[in-house]
């Protein structure tokens, strides 16, 4: 009988201190698991803040631009201007944009002012698509454009004609606000740094063009101008479009690199800025359209990917 006894206390004590043992695992697993999750959630956390620092950091730039809808012209008393009006009844101005040029290069501003004074005048009927090209080009040294700036897939390069794409642009941001449909738009390979990043327009010359359609019922007089750095275009008809909102979603940013070119008047080592960079990024564009009766709608503009523009730098070398 006290045999009997002893081997039961003895199992309940093994059973005890397994019990302990199997407590103590499960404790430290949880504590590990809590550890790693604790990780994984400050890494998450930290990836998030990189993220919204990258998206917010893209919206400065953005909102650091001076282009967007204006209500005043430069040509509002122009007498060439109220003709072309009176001939075609077109007396309510339907949307009027600005683009700033930020430091424009050499060439550029000449050939927006150039383009401006081609596209100047222009009337659509009803029906009829308009192009750029074939309004505003060929862009040649016989029609007076110079070289000037140029994307060539993720470097930046000169050709005769270059910086006309601002006009593209302006076009295509006036057109947008008139609610007409674009029927070709091609985004630049690299962000520009004068319209938000979705709401640019790149023409080539016989390979891209931004066209558009006058689907009113009425003419559509386009007007346009250059001062200085800025470039106005106006659509003029007999009514008011509905009101145009954009709005745009950052889907993924890709981070600007430096390119270095020596300078051999530069001290060594020291470094200066010759030509800002931008960052790449992944767009999700959209506008919202609200009619007079109050309903509002939204029409899809595409997703566009930006290559990242590379800030330029000179840097001192040693003779």
């Amino acid at each position: 009988m006290f045999s009997n006894k002893r081997a039961i206390l003895l199992f309940l004590i093994v059973g005890f201190i397994s019990l302990i043992i199997l407590l103590s695992t499960s404790f430290k697993q949880s504590n590990e698991r809590d550890i790693t999750l604790q990780e994984n959630s400050a890494e998450t956390a930290q990836a998030t803040n990189e993220e919204n620092k990258e998206k917010n950091s893209l919206k400065l730039v953005q909102e650091r631009m001076y282009s967007g809808p204006v209500a005043w012209v430069p040509w509002e008393k122009n007498p060439e201007f109220l003709k072309a009006q009176e001939e075609n009844n077109a007396f309510v101005m339907m949307a009027a944009y600005c683009t700033v040029l930020p430091n424009p290069l050499p060439g550029e501003e000449a050939n927006v002012h150039l383009g401006a004074k081609y596209l100047q005048g222009k009337v659509l009927k009803p029906g009829e698509v308009f192009s750029q090209n074939l309004t505003v080009g060929p862009y040649s040294q016989q029609r007076g454009f110079k070289e000037g700036p140029v994307y060539l897939g993720t470097q930046l390069s000169r050709t005769t004609g270059g910086g006309v794409c601002k006009i593209a642009s302006t076009l295509y941001n006036v057109a947008v606000l008139c609610n007409l449909p674009i029927i070709e738009r091609h985004p630049h390979s690299m962000p520009v740094p004068y319209v938000p990043y979705g709401q640019d327009a790149t023409v080539n010359y016989g390979a891209k063009d931004i066209k558009f359609t006058n689907n009113l019922s009425h003419p559509l007089l386009i007007w346009s101008q250059g001062v200085d750095n800025r470039l106005y275009i106006a659509f003029y008809g007999e009514s008011k479009p509905p009101k145009i909102k954009w709005h745009h979603e950052v889907l993924k940013i890709q981070k600007a690199h430096k390119i270095y070119k020596n300078n051999w008047l530069l001290p060594e080592g020291e470094e200066r800025l010759i030509y800002p960079g931008m960052d790449g990024a992944l767009i999700k564009s959209w506008v919202t359209i609200e009619t007079r009766n109050g309903k509002s709608e939204v029409k899809q503009m595409g997703s566009c990917w930006y290559s990242p523009m590379p800030h330029i730098f000179e840097k001192g070398q040693m003779d």
